[in-house]
């Protein structure tokens, strides 16, 4: 069999599958049957297919995904998350607009502790998001800022979308963590200047805040007690892999247990929220690892019929720049994210991307953090972005192309910080050098 007919048999079945509503797993393993059957020799094809996927997991690499799970479902649970984003609106009480300022700053604290785009839309969307609505807040800054802030969690660590990028991919696990810390937070930055820019300028987008000031004290106490101490698990995390002395796994391990010893300093940690936050963490991570075998046995697959050749030897064909090929790289992960969800994005398109990285000579950090920010765009761009999906839930009588609309700032706002990223690689690389 040629080895685009390959290819296209492999898309079909697939296509076949998604359509009639298997999970992204089950999908692509049952593309892996057929291709063990038909390339791997049968039967033992077949046992060869279990072999491989069980090596795929049996990695000490995949340990920070459940222990940055359990960081997450620990402070939500808790209830720890929601007192942190109280003492931030507290704190920016002089604000223009307020409550989409408190989202901005509250939703980018968050992410930095829970690795969680979906919890953190969805906690931002629930409370602070349809309180905005019904004060008089445009639609724009009501639920813009909650989806655009979610998917900063994809970026600064604890980041499970990172380390399952690094596992897919070979690239470095550490320098993905520590590399999405700034272009995170530049976004967070960008966000919040466009909210108060828009705040200033538009009186119909937020009402005037008309109650008195509150005393500096009362702003700053409940700051400095619920969100503060908070940092310790970021610093936990990050320092530690800064510093040289943890692995991201070691520093997955810090964090967690630093999250746990913050909700019992807090007297919050009881065993029904205890067992609540272990039970969601084995979930989310069984089902992770069964994307992760599915997706590295898809790889295995497509190198060993050919295809991945083929595509490789088609594309040094075309003659391309390094920046040409990286420009089209991120263009596909661009229309895919209009369609489909991160994880099928990553499965579909590592397995092909990261030969053409290396034969190319890019640099695989620089093209692993920007292909993180245009998987994170996906997240927003419609017609199926996940966290647009995940605002139409917590508010059910919103039209869907209302927060298109309200998503739509800040896509622009993350191309350009992704163009920056670009045209500017040491804005991406100068902390993951750190680690060399």
């Amino acid at each position: 069999m040629i080895w685009w007919q390959t290819l296209l048999l492999f898309l079909v079945l697939l296509a076949i599958l998604f359509a009639v509503g298997l999970p992204v797993a089950i999908a692509f393993l049952g593309v892996n049957l057929v291709g063990a059957w038909l390339f791997l020799g049968g039967e033992m094809g077949l046992m060869q297919l279990a072999r491989n996927a069980s090596l795929s997991v049996n990695s000490f690499s995949l340990v920070p995904i459940p222990l940055f799970v359990l960081m997450g479902e620990l402070l939500f649970h808790t209830g720890l998350a929601y007192r942190a984003i109280d003492a931030v609106e507290r704190l920016l009480s002089r604000l223009p607009a307020r409550l989409a300022c408190v989202t901005v700053v509250g939703g980018t604290i968050f992410a930095t502790l829970s690795g969680s785009s979906i919890a953190n839309t969805a906690m931002l969307g629930g409370t602070v998001s349809q309180d905005m609505l019904r004060r008089g807040y445009s639609p724009t800054l009501s639920m813009g800022p909650a989806m655009a802030v979610g998917g900063i969690a994809v970026l600064i660590p604890p980041s499970a979308l990172a380390v399952m990028l690094g596992s897919l991919s070979g690239i470095s696990i550490s320098q993905l963590l520590i590399g999405g810390i700034m272009p995170g937070l530049l976004m967070g930055v960008a966000f919040l200047v466009y909210v108060i820019f828009v705040g200033m300028t538009d009186p119909t987008s937020a009402p005037r805040d008309t109650a008195p000031p509150m005393p500096f004290r009362e702003r700053v106490t409940p700051f400095i007690r619920d969100v503060i101490p908070l940092s310790g698990i970021f610093i936990a995390v990050v320092g530690g892999m800064l510093s040289g002395i943890a692995t991201p796994t070691e520093a997955a391990a810090l964090g967690a247990v630093a999250a746990l010893l913050t909700t019992m300093l807090y007297r919050q940690l009881t065993f029904a929220n205890l067992m609540k936050s272990l039970t969601e963490t084995a979930k989310v991570s069984i089902s992770i690892l069964f994307i992760i075998v599915a997706s590295t046995t898809f790889s295995q697959i497509l190198s060993f019929s050919g295809a991945t050749t083929g595509l490789l030897r088609m594309v040094q064909g075309l003659d391309m720049t390094p920046f040409m090929l990286l420009l089209v790289m991120l263009l596909i992960v661009l229309l895919l994210g209009c369609l489909i969800d991160q994880i099928s994005i990553m499965m579909i398109t590592l397995p092909f991307f990261i030969p053409l990285v290396h034969t190319a000579g890019i640099d695989v950090i620089w093209f692993g953090l920007l292909m993180l920010v245009a998987i994170e765009l996906g997240l927003l761009t419609p017609p199926f972005g996940l966290l647009l999906m995940v605002m139409q839930g917590t508010i059910r009588d919103m039209p869907l192309t209302r927060i298109y609309r309200a998503a739509a700032p800040f896509i622009v706002i993350e191309l350009v910080i992704l163009a920056l990223m670009l045209l500017w690689p040491d804005l991406t690389l100068y902390l993951p050098r750190m680690l060399d």
